[in-house]
């Protein structure tokens, strides 16, 4: 007979038993495809007077770079910052040595810029959010 279990759902677990998953998963990762480590990458666009306006958020891992963010400020859309943002970020994840790069995005955001630079889609979900789309969308690098 199996022992009982229970599941709770936790709305603000405890980070040590976050952490204790997180392990328990990198350890058998490690243990099917050798050592790996994210590394983040951060670039930002500034105007003349060191203000924030756009950047991209990104990590660098086993080969592939994933954008996370990339966010240019609504009155700058159009002159050219987000893709050579999203450019710098490909040299970067080049220089170290990755081949591939992925991301996400929805309908109402930008799938035509990403497709415009070489990124083509490989999935989509329909009604996510209700009424919009999601796209996973890749780049070779080399």
């Amino acid at each position: 007979m199996m022992p009982d279990y229970k599941i709770s759902i936790e709305i603000q677990p405890d980070s040590k038993e976050v952490d204790f998953i997180d392990k328990q998963l990198q350890d058998f990762n490690v243990g099917k495809i050798g050592n790996y480590q994210y590394t983040p990458l951060f670039l930002l666009l500034r105007d003349s007077e060191e203000n924030v306006v756009g950047g991209l958020e990104g990590f660098i891992g086993l080969g592939w770079l994933h954008i996370a963010n990339l966010w240019v400020a609504e009155e700058l859309r159009g002159y050219g910052y987000g893709k050579a943002l999203l450019l710098a970020a490909e040299q970067e994840a080049i220089n170290r040595d990755c081949l591939n790069a992925y991301l996400f995005t929805y309908s109402f955001q930008a799938p035509k810029f990403y497709q415009h630079l070489g990124y083509e889609v490989f999935g989509e979900l329909e009604d996510f959010p209700p009424g919009h789309r999601r796209y996973f969308l890749k780049k070779s690098l080399v």
